[in-house]
Parts: C-alpha cells; structure tokens; sequence
C-alpha cells in the first residue's frame, strides 16, 4: 500500500438490511488497496458505519462507488430510523492519516462532491474543514430538518448545495461530504465496578464539563452526592470558586479573566441560551479540548469504563487524558487498570505516547521505532483487557514492501549482493554502512545516558541518539532507494527509439533516471557525514569502555560517505548537463574533504586513550 494514507468513513442509512450492506462494502473493497477496517450496523438508528483506508486516488473511487450504490439501493422516502439523517449515504468525511495533508484531504472532498453532483444528480454540501463558509461548518446546523425538511431547504436560495442540483432527490436525499480530523475511541478502565466513578471522572476531563456542585463535607471529590447548583434571577453561580454574579454578564466576564474559560462556548455545548440559563444547572468545563467522554459499566471486562472519543489528538493526546484519569481516579481512592483503543489509531498519536513515557521516565528516545511503539503499548496499558496488536491496529505503520532488501535475512542480502546482477551494488552497501555507524554512536549515546552520575551529558548523548535515529531510518529506506533508481534507469535504456520523437522521449528517461540515481548516493553520503560528526560528541561524552565502537562505527560511517560519492561520480559521466555535473562535483568533493578531516579527528582521539 502506498505511504499516502487517507481514511473514510461514510455513513449508509440503512442498518438492518445485511445483504443492502454488504453489496455496498462489496464496491468498496473491489477497488485496489482499500482496506476495509469496520462495518457497523446500528437496527434501531437504521444506519451502518463503514470505516476504510486507502491511498487519495483508491479512496476518492472508493467512497464515490459505494455512494452511487447506496444511492441505487436505498430509497430515502421509506426510510425510518432513529439517527439523524437526510440522504441515502448522509455523511462522507475524509480524514488524513499518514503523508496526505488537510490540504489535499479537503481537495479529495471537493473532487468527490463534484462527482457525485454531477453524475449522481444528488445535492451535497461541504462541511468542516473543507466547507465554503462558516455557517456550514457543524454537521448537525446543515442535517437540521434533515430528510423530511430537504425539499423546502433546497428552494431557499441560503441552502444551494455546494455541489450537484438544489433540486429535490426523492430517493437518495442529500449528502454531506468533507474533512475531518481522526477520531481516537479510546476507553479507560477502571478497578471498580461503579459506573458513576467512571462518570464522574469522565465529567472532569470532557470540553463539555460538568454541573456544579455544592461541596461535601467529608467527601470533597465525591460530587455526585451532593446537590447541583442553578442559576437563577440575580443569582449566578461561578461554580468553580465562591464568586457568584448579579447578572449573567458578570459571572461570563468573571469565569473568563479568573479562570481563563469560555462561559459563553460552555453554554452553547450544553444547549443552554447564554441570554437566559436561568433553571438551568451551573456549568463549569472539563479540562481537555477535543474530547468527549462518558461512564458507563461493561459487563465483558467486569469493570467500569471511561469512554472517551478524542476528535483532534494532535491537540489533546490519549496520554494527556490518561495520565489526568489517574490523577483524579487516585483521589477517588480507585486506580485505573489501563486503556484500550477501540478500532484503529494512527501511527504518530501512538509514536508521540511513547516519546512522552520514555522521557517521562528519563530514557533515551534515540530507540528504534519499535521500541517507542511498545513503551506506547506498555505505558498506555493497551493490553489490560484485550490483546493490542501493533501490526494490525496502527494506521501509517512505517514498513517496507515484501520483497524489499531491508526484509531480508543478513544471509540472504549478502547472497543477493553476491550474484552476478547489477543491483543491489556499491550504493545499497555505501547506504548500509552509514546506517551501522550511525547504529553504534546511538548504541554507545544509550548506554553511557541516563545513568547515575552521567547527569552532565544526558541532554548532549539522548539528543545524538534520538539524531542516529532519524539518520538510520532515512539510510535503511536509502538501501533500496538506491537499487531502485538504478532499475529505473535501465527502465528507461529499454524504451523504443526509433523514431525522433520516441528517441527524444528514451533521452530524457535516462537523463532523468541517471539524475535520480546521482540524487541517491548523494544523500547517503551527507547522512553519513552526519553520522560521522555525531560519533564525533558520542567519543568526547560518552563510556570510554565503549570508545572503540564509537571508532568502529565512524569508520564504516566514511565507507558510506566515500560509496556514495563513487557512485555520484561513476553516473555523472554519462549526464548531458555541465552545470549539473560541475556542481554535483563540487559537492563530492567539500563531502569528502570534510570527511576526512572529522574522521582523522576521531582517531586520534580514541587512539590517545586506547
């Protein structure tokens, strides 16, 4: 599967009918690299969720099939459910996921909205990130009447769909499309079989907050015993400290220079008029944006559970929310037990939950990526109630394709090297080498860190590991990148040159393939200067008991700077640009200059201590 990563969850309404659904999915999953992670039906709402994955172009055909079918399969106007709706697929976001930007994701919405009014004939509107105007940002201000209301809606000139006609379609309704950020369903669990803990703690921790209380007297956290506060006529409350207004006014201007709060956004969350909450109950907010949790009991798992639905992770993190779940659960005199993640999750929300334990727990984070992966997995407590498997449940998971010469065996890449074909050659080797140096600067970086009495270079050593890192990641990918562009060359030696047109065509291919493949080593050896200068730090501060491997891996660091600069020079000979090549020249040679120099540096300073 590509390295663009988009997914889609389009909503049916339909939800009872498995035959219906399925001939839906069927369209979805007939398309190349989609992968269909979830059907949920839902009988009483009469919907269905299905939730997939695929590259921007798979995805944009994907999610436009299933809407044209759904649009042949369900007749609106026998429709009854309990779940808002107001066409035969009623909401199509698109969420960005790994490579593809916002920017791109709301393009994909507009290219599939522009289908789907055209040759559908159905009305659709754009909503959230990608919609035209503020007013039709919130789904639920657009869904508003919803089918019932939409032939009315569609001859008010306010109401022209963004796409297609704003003509009623009796069958299909109309849809809505747009952009969304992903959603992480991420539940915490909790050793007690009390759901009103689990909603208590779920009260402190969502946008939407909770009601205020009048205080316990034994019991300060236990709110739920005590009786909630209302606002009444010149009589509000703050509810978060003593303060209480004479207007609305007072107590909204208040909460926002005392508590740094939006009492007004606070309201408006809970469907209550900001004018007049009088009768209402006293609003104070939760702690964390983009989040919606509730409690509630499982009977599977024997214990209560938080339920949390965090809508922008990028802002607020599962591990943001958790470790403020423990904070309060502790104070409620129960532990939390760990965490689960329902459905799928993206690879950097994982990545970044393990870059905050282990510096939380002052370890290096200069580890190989799976390493960050399972402090994630450990740390969240992801296997407490059911087994969380990497592989299956992170979506952008960084990987390499089957027969790529990274998934080999030691064995059989030196094998593979051996044979008496071209590539995997110098410049695969020239990438590997650099990327074994940079491995034992980071190897020596982590044992010499974060140890008693290294207090002094901790900052400097986990900075040159969490650096090897990055190197060692972009030289394993140089490995094949390297064999690759020389295949794309000789691709390019086997088009057809017969006539002036299809000679110019094959010279351009090449020029343009020897250019990719110059590009290629180039970057290997700037990566294994890189490398270079870090085992430069790593000998001054680290383990001097480990100072020879420091040596060892600047030695094989400067084989791939040299490899790489051979095989930038061995292509320039053929390359038809002279600036080009007097450049790339240029650059070869400052490359190695420098490199031999840090590396003389080098070993005179570990041989003056061995």
């Amino acid at each position: 599967m590509s390295d663009k990563l988009v997914e889609c969850v389009p909503n049916f309404s339909e939800g009872r009918d498995k035959n219906l659904i399925k001939q839906i999915t069927d369209v979805i999953e007939a398309v190349d690299n989609v992968r269909l992670l979830d059907v949920d039906p839902g009988p009483d709402m009469n919907r269905t969720v299905v939730t997939f994955v695929a590259p921007p172009e798979e995805a944009k055909e994907a999610a436009f099939r299933a809407m044209k079918k759904a649009s042949e399969l369900i007749d609106m106007s026998k429709h009854q459910g309990s779940h808002p709706r107001m066409g035969a697929t009623d909401v199509c976001p698109f969420i960005p996921v790994n490579g593809v930007s916002e920017e791109e994701c709301i393009q994909i919405s507009k290219d599939v909205a522009k289908r789907v009014g055209e040759e559908l004939k159905i009305p659709v509107y754009l909503y959230e990130k990608a919609a035209q105007s503020p007013d039709r940002e919130n789904l639920a201000i657009i869904r508003a009447g919803e089918y019932e209301a939409l032939a009315a809606k569609l001859k008010d000139p306010k109401w022209k769909p963004d796409f297609g006609p704003a003509k009623f379609n009796a069958r299909a309704g109309a849809t809505v499309i747009g952009v969304r950020e992903f959603l992480i369903a991420y539940n915490i669990s909790l050793n007690t079989r009390e759901p009103k803990f689990a909603t208590d703690i779920a009260f402190e921790l969502r946008k939407k907050g909770r009601s205020a209380r009048s205080p316990h007297p034994d019991h300060p956290v236990y709110l739920w015993r005590t009786n909630i506060l209302k606002y009444k006529e010149g009589d509000y409350p703050c509810g978060k400290c003593d303060f209480t207004g004479k207007t609305i006014k007072e107590t909204i201007d208040h909460c926002k220079n005392e508590h740094g709060y939006d009492l007004v956004e606070i309201f408006q969350l809970n469907d209550i008029d900001p004018e007049h909450p009088e009768g209402n109950s006293v609003k104070i907010p939760g702690k964390f944006d983009y989040c919606k949790s509730i409690g509630w009991m499982v009977k599977e798992y024997d214990r209560a559970q938080i339920s949390i639905n965090l809508t922008n992770y990028k802002v607020t993190s599962m591990h943001d929310v958790l470790e403020e779940a423990r904070k309060l659960a502790i104070d409620r005199g129960i532990v939390v037990t760990g965490s689960e993640i329902v459905g799928m999750v993206p690879y950097q929300a994982l990545y970044e939950s393990g870059m905050f334990y282990l510096k939380k727990q002052n370890r290096s984070a200069g580890v190989p990526v799976k390493d960050i992966l399972n402090t994630a997995v450990q740390s969240l407590g992801l296997n407490d109630v059911s087994e969380f498997n990497i592989k299956e449940r992170v979506l952008g998971l960084p990987s390499h394709v089957e027969d790529a010469l990274v998934e080999m065996k030691l064995n059989d890449f030196v094998d593979e090297v051996s044979r008496e074909s071209a590539a995997p050659g110098g410049g695969s080797i020239a990438a590997l080498a650099g990327a074994l140096g940079a491995s034992l600067s980071s190897m020596v970086s982590n044992l010499t860190a974060n140890k008693r009495g290294s207090s002094d270079v901790d900052i400097i050593l986990n900075e040159a590991a969490e650096k090897c890192q990055k190197i060692i990641i972009a030289l394993v990918k140089g490995i094949d990148d390297d064999t690759n562009a020389f295949n794309a060359y000789m691709d390019a030696r086997r088009l057809p040159s017969k006539t002036d047109e299809e000679k110019k065509a094959k010279f351009d291919a090449e020029q343009n393939g020897l250019k990719e493949a110059v590009y290629v080593p180039m970057k290997t050896a700037m990566l294994s200067l890189q490398a270079i200068v870090i085992a430069d730090t790593v000998a001054k501060h680290g383990n001097p008991n480990s100072i020879t491997d420091v040596g060892v891996g600047a030695q094989i660091a400067f084989t791939g700077v040299k490899g790489g600069i051979y095989n930038v020079l061995i292509n320039l000979k053929d390359i038809k640009d002279d600036k080009f090549n007097e450049h790339m020249r240029k650059q070869c040679s400052d490359l190695e200059i420098d490199a031999r120099e840090k590396l003389k540096g080098i070993e005179e300073y570990i041989e003056s201590r061995i």
